[in-house]
């Protein structure tokens, strides 16, 4: 499984990145290319400490998160209209050009904590490596840029 940790990872998605416009059209799913560029921001902002959703996951999320968190790192692409944690959805009109300019620098700062060794849980997941954090990382961005045909 590629890691955003890893330089040619790093590179490759933000190529991809920088071949988005404002004028993309999603192959599947709800969200404007503005919204997707937002929401691809809070899964690195939890990683580095700068996120924290402010509702506390249910028991059943939790119990929920348990049995797919393999998923989240593993070399099986995510399918299709997978549903959105409530609070990561972004529903309101953004800005392409600055989202884009903020997730740029969030993929370059997850990148440069590549030698890091300790890493907070995640909220719902729980712990991770430095390993699947990479992993998870790079996988949640193919994931919306495949959506984006990019």
């Amino acid at each position: 499984m590629k890691s955003l940790f890893n330089s040619e990872a790093h590179e490759e998605i933000l190529s991809r990145v920088n071949q988005l416009s404002e004028s993309s059209e999603r192959q599947w799913g709800k969200m404007e290319v503005g919204q997707m560029i937002h929401h691809c921001q809070y899964p690195l902002k939890i990683a580095l400490g700068k996120h924290n959703p402010n509702n506390k996951p249910s028991l059943m999320l939790k119990l929920m998160g348990k049995f797919f968190k393999k998923s989240l790192y593993n070399d099986k692409p995510w399918r299709q209209g997978l549903p959105t944690a409530k609070g990561l959805k972004v529903v309101d009109d953004k800005n392409f050009e600055e989202e884009k300019k903020v997730l740029v620098g969030l993929i370059n700062d997850f990148h440069n904590e590549k030698t890091r060794k300790e890493w907070d849980p995640h909220p719902t997941f729980g712990s991770f490596t430095r390993e699947q954090w990479g992993q998870m990382q790079y996988k949640h961005l193919d994931h919306h840029l495949r959506q984006f045909g990019v």
